[in-house]
């Protein structure tokens, strides 16, 4: 009965990992995101994304998220949105935005 206490409960982990979750925050451009001085500056987070560079989600918390599927956020450079998506180490594949 342990035994298949822990293989459901490991189950159960794994699953959860896998499922989506809500990230809130500012798309910035990667090139700018680690400047304090470009924190929410949507002009620079619009003209850098254009110009090629990534965009990234930086939390509140100052938190740089990777975007894995570009073509989903960089018409939203420069706003504060919430991301649903899974979560890969420190990228997120976005399933819906608002």
């Amino acid at each position: 009965m342990k035994t298949f206490t822990a293989v459901a409960m490991l189950a159960l982990g794994l699953a959860a990992s896998g499922m989506a979750a809500q990230f809130k925050g500012f798309v910035q451009d990667q090139k700018c995101s680690t400047i304090p001085a470009m924190k929410n500056d949507a002009a620079c987070a619009q003209k850098c994304v254009k110009a090629g560079s990534p965009a990234v989600l930086v939390t509140e918390d100052g938190k740089i998220y990777k975007i894995a599927n570009q073509a989903k956020i960089v018409s939203h450079a420069g706003e504060n949105v919430t991301v649903e998506g899974k979560l890969k180490g420190n990228t997120i594949t976005i399933a819906s935005l608002q």
